[in-house]
């Protein structure tokens, strides 16, 4: 891609959509920024933009801007189905995303991870047992960092772990790992998506680059995930909680590699089965890479997890607060009610993406949660689902601040409070982080008024 005889649009001033931006600038591209929601942060950052040469599209002149450009970067907040990208569509121009972008100069050795559930913390996995092997690596992608901010960091002997979300994979073509690992697929997304098949399909895109000398690494327990051996000319290599097999399998407490052992489970930091299978996929990966063994069980036991999932963030009164703002669907939210020893009341409710919420409260109703506090947009759902299951020990409020306030009068000494709302945190807040770190911010403010 030539930049300096092209115009580029970009829409989305998130992360992705400022690297894609700086980076077409500084190769001398023609860039049109634009944003449909514009907050002081971001009106500021559009000016900075603006005065390393981009030109600000407003929100009444975007049409005009659709014939002015080449080339359409789209933020993955912003649906394909979206009239910006139908306009462009219309016109026969490209549309990619940032992760598209970063692709197309991405040098490094990779490895990309999707799925449901899972990506973020195989991601940081991974990541720490290359950089314990002594190799230079970057997590990137939909976990935080964007791929174009980090290609020119990277060279041929580097690299690059990389998240991918279904919204990425939307505009996403350019991508050939070495390594494509799909952790598995659960209902997600289907307000985006519109159905489980096209979010499947979305999926398996992440595939579709591969060769015979690449892998697939594939949750052997997951249907849909296996099913994807069947359509792609890579190496597949499994990985499975329950069946014993050439790849990684676990077996009498511990996780092997084709009959080598590797590691015994309980020395891992991290607990709970969905942290057993992204380390399965970890050292499936790490083989194929040719790590130590020794490297890889060093850093998959000394690994602490991530934030804000299953993330104990205090104690008042003997209630331990658990932070899993990042439990954003029903079968997230569920591994981490499996991980709870204690009675817990859970924290459910955001911004309903689509999901049958009656398979949830169907397992809370044989698990240790005692009680659910439902609050958000998507209350009066998740109320729904509840009655239908005959779950009656719940509390209904509008407002986040005002449930977790009531979570500390409901709890007992011994017992838990978790936050895995199985909903996104768009009714309230602009991501999980801010919604997990508002929980934070209110448990520390209930610990002040105890001490008082």
């Amino acid at each position: 891609m030539y930049f300096k005889n092209q115009k580029f649009m970009v829409a989305g001033m998130s992360k992705s959509g400022e690297s894609s931006a700086r980076f077409l600038l500084k190769h001398g591209a023609e860039v049109y920024v634009y944003d449909d929601v514009v907050s002081d942060g971001i009106s500021a950052l559009m000016t900075e933009l603006e005065d390393l040469g981009a030109h600000i599209v407003e929100a009444d002149g975007y049409i005009d801007a659709t014939l002015l450009c080449d080339i359409l970067v789209l933020s993955p907040g912003i649906p394909i189905d979206n009239p910006l990208p139908i306009a462009f569509k219309k016109q026969g121009k490209a549309i990619i995303g940032e992760a598209e972008l970063g692709a197309m100069y991405l040098r490094a050795n990779t490895v990309a991870v999707t799925g449901t559930n899972g990506k973020t913390t195989t991601v940081s996995m991974l990541n720490s047992i290359l950089q314990n092997a002594g190799l230079n690596s970057v997590a990137c992608g939909n976990i935080g960092t964007p791929i174009v901010g980090e290609v020119e960091n990277l060279g041929f002997d580097d690299y690059a772990v990389v998240e991918i979300s279904s919204f990425q994979l939307e505009t996403l073509s350019s991508l050939r790992p070495h390594i494509a690992i799909i952790t598995n697929i659960t209902e997600d997304h289907l307000n985006r998506h519109y159905n489980m098949e096209n979010y499947i399909f979305l999926k398996g895109k992440i595939l579709r680059n591969l060769r015979e000398s690449e892998y697939a690494v594939l949750n052997y327990d997951d249907a849909e995930v296996r099913n994807f051996a069947q359509h792609t000319k890579a190496k597949v290599v499994y990985f499975s909680l329950t069946t014993q097999f050439d790849g990684a399998y676990y077996e009498n407490g511990a996780i092997y590699f084709n009959g080598e052992k590797y590691l015994d489970v309980k020395d891992m930091t991290v607990k709970g089965e969905h942290n057993v299978y992204n380390a399965l996929a970890c050292v499936a990966a790490a083989h194929l890479l040719g790590i130590d063994k020794a490297k890889v069980a060093e850093a998959l036991c000394s690994f602490k997890g991530i934030r804000h999932r299953i993330e104990e963030i205090g104690k008042i009164n003997g209630v331990t607060y658990i932070d899993d703002s990042k439990g954003t669907n029903v079968d997230a939210t569920l591994k981490a009610v499996k991980t709870m020893q204690n009675p817990t009341v859970i924290l459910l409710g955001g911004k309903d993406k689509g999901e049958d919420y009656v398979p949830l409260f169907t397992e809370l109703k044989n698990s240790n949660v005692i009680h659910a506090i439902l609050y958000g947009e998507n209350r009066f759902k998740l109320l729904n689902a509840a009655v239908k299951t005959g779950y009656i020990t719940f509390s209904l409020c509008s407002e986040f601040y005002t449930a977790v306030r009531l979570s500390g009068f409901i709890a007992k000494a011994g017992q838990n409070v978790l936050l895995s709302p199985a909903s996104s945190s768009f009714d309230s807040f602009s991501n999980y982080e801010e919604r997990g770190d508002v929980f934070r911010d209110i448990v520390e403010g209930m610990d002040e008024d105890f001490e008082e």
